[in-house]
């Protein structure tokens, strides 16, 4: 079987991120409002398992400063709680929003791990959300593989990420001033969805949204976007520093409004969907694996 080349440095990911972790809760006010939408879908978890129903086990994957895991504390307060990041600076980040408190709220567990392979058991959790992380992966696939592995039968999953539209104008004002990419590629909502399903999730929801955020200057664009880590990853980028007249080029090619603002373009997807029956078929990198529990399987003894 084929599998997508790796676009993205995996490391560089990592250390972009890391090296963003005590300044991202400062700057990511976009990426909370996502974060705020995508958890609105929470209350669909009770209209499946009952109005007062809270999962036992719940996981916040590419949690960053994991607010989400303090709100989803707030939601399910009896629920173990765990945070999953690669960046382990985000995860010390982290700490203030998953501390204890006493007699009222459980701490939230921080793992360091990569979202492509869990270090949970099989059909363990109960609810994923997930944030913003899956524009890292060039291999959706694989990672909804893992997603359903991890999720208990009729577990709910909640996830975003960002659209092709994202960053738009400022993929067209770099394309102008030279051929190296300087935008990750990102998904559209049509394949984002058909992975789901091919992944065997059931019921898949999907939604958008089209962001704007404005800057004075390409300068400002990319200082925004160096201060939530959300740098040029990929492992064709420019290996040295853009050169001065190449960057005026790229400035001077970017859409402005009429006020001579930059604007910032993010499509958010968000996506609801749930692990199927027990017994469900799943598909891993490899293809098909079945299910079958071991007091189902007919053993024949010798007489």
């Amino acid at each position: 079987m084929n599998t997508p080349p790796d676009i993205f440095d995996r490391s560089r990911v990592r250390k972009n991120f890391g090296g963003a972790a005590a300044r991202y809760a400062g700057h990511s006010a976009l990426q909370r409002e996502i974060e705020s939408r995508l958890m609105e879908s929470i209350e669909h978890y009770g209209l499946r398992h009952g109005q007062d129903a809270r999962p036992n086990r719940i996981l916040d994957v590419g949690c960053g400063p994991a607010t989400a895991a303090h709100a989803l504390r707030d939601w399910a307060p009896k629920a173990d709680i765990i945070a999953v990041d690669a960046a382990l600076q985000m995860l010390k980040a982290a700490e203030a929003n998953t501390k204890g408190a006493w007699l009222r709220r459980r701490p939230v567990e921080r793992i360091c791990a990569d979202l492509r392979n869990l270090p949970f058991a099989d059909g363990s959790i109960d609810l994923l959300f997930s944030n913003l992380a899956l524009q890292w992966i060039e291999d959706l696939p694989a990672a909804f593989a893992e997603f359903r592995r991890v999720l208990a039968p009729k577990g709910m999953l909640l996830i975003s990420t960002f659209g092709e539209q994202t960053l738009a104008e400022l993929r067209e004002a770099f394309a102008s001033a030279d051929d190296v990419p300087h935008v990750s590629p990102f998904t559209a909502i049509a394949p984002f969805g058909d992975a789901l399903v091919a992944a065997g999730f059931a019921e898949p929801v999907l939604d958008r949204d089209v962001l704007f955020e404005y800057q004075p200057d390409l300068r400002g664009v990319m200082l925004a976007l160096r201060a939530i880590g959300a740098t040029n990853a990929m492992h064709a980028r420019r290996h040295s520093l853009s050169g001065k007249a190449r960057f005026q080029r790229a400035d001077a090619h970017h859409v402005r409004t009429q006020d001579g603002q930059l604007p910032v373009r993010w499509e958010a997807i968000y996506a609801q969907a749930w692990a199927p029956e027990p017994g469900t078929p799943r598909r891993d990198a490899l293809g098909e694996i079945a299910a079958v529990p071991v007091h189902q399987i007919p053993i024949r003894r010798k007489r």
